[in-house]
């Protein structure tokens, strides 16, 4: 029992602190790839189709933590679409239930693990696929390919230029 309890209390770690630099240009990303997005929703679609919840979530890994695992480019794009699939399949098979709602996340994430593209907003893309109101249930089964696969081929697109542009940037690590 101890040794379960000592997990707990974590470890002493050396944390590093994101500069001025580095910030600007986590704004800078963030700022262009949601302003886009915004843009292309309201002028082009003339609605908020593009706008899910989960993209601010992705903006955090992409711009402010481009090396992360979860922030590749197949993780953002695979993991969310997949888990926006498996959402979309809990939501006509339960409806909007709590038991709809809880094996969309639980099951996205068994998804993104065996798949290895793990992306956690892309639980939320799930969860949104089953309580994300009429406009999203009736897109039905495009809802993983529009909005979730367009809107994040757009905030990577926008993350590879942006973060390119900063000489100590690379991403992304991998494909």
């Amino acid at each position: 029992m101890k040794t379960y309890l000592n997990k707990m209390r974590g470890e002493r770690v050396q944390r590093s602190f994101v500069g001025w630099k580095d910030a600007f240009w986590s704004w800078l990303g963030a700022f262009s790839g949601m302003v886009l997005i915004c843009w292309l929703s309201a002028g082009w679609l003339s609605q908020e189709l593009l706008i899910v919840g989960s993209f601010g979530a992705t903006s955090v890994l992409i711009y402010a933590a481009p090396e992360s695992p979860f922030a590749q480019p197949s993780h953002v794009l695979f993991g969310s679409m997949l888990s926006s699939l498996v959402g979309v399949a809990c939501y006509q098979w339960l409806g909007v239930s709590s038991l709809a709602m809880a094996l969309a996340v639980s099951l996205s994430i068994f998804v993104m693990q065996l798949t290895h593209t793990v992306h956690p907003p892309g639980a939320a893309a799930a969860l949104t696929a089953v309580a994300g109101g009429e406009n999203v249930h009736q897109l039905g089964w495009l809802f993983p390919l529009f909005p979730i696969g367009a809107g994040c081929i757009i905030m990577l697109s926008v993350a590879i230029m942006i973060n390119n542009l900063a000489r100590h940037r690379r991403y992304p690590r991998y494909w």
